[in-house]
């Protein structure tokens, strides 16, 4: 068992920044590839973007590409999203997801690859 804590969520006016945290706790965090995804209300839920057991590898959603940013610290159990730039239309909760992966560079898009999910925060991006 994995358990995901993210943090970092707020209001921010847009042209600001925010940057997410995602705990994790539990199982060694390096076998994990890991995924930021996001529901706005009424909406799916998006993938954002991934980054691979060994951070050799990240993926982004076209949306938030030259945008955002994925990184990860396996010593810290932590992965992180870097918002710049941010839009009114990225306001939605945003997940951390983990996905078992045999290959150290395998990136997953897609939400049922993945394993385990944290509870969600919150960003609001005011026009």
């Amino acid at each position: 068992q994995v358990q995901l804590v993210e943090s970092g969520g707020g209001l921010v006016q847009a042209g600001g920044s925010l940057t997410l945290s995602c705990v994790a706790s539990g199982r060694t965090f390096s076998i994990y590839a890991m995924g930021w995804f996001r529901q706005a209300p009424g909406k799916e839920r998006e993938f954002v973007g991934g980054i691979s057991r060994n951070s050799d590898v990240t993926y982004y959603a076209d949306s938030v590409k030259g945008r955002f940013t994925i990184s990860r610290d396996n010593a810290k159990n932590t992965v992180y999203l870097q918002m710049n730039s941010l839009k009114p239309e990225d306001t939605a909760v945003y997940y951390c997801a983990a996905a078992l992966a045999g290959r150290v560079v395998a990136v997953y898009t897609e939400a049922s690859k993945y394993n385990y999910w944290g509870q969600g925060t919150q960003v609001t991006v005011s026009s």
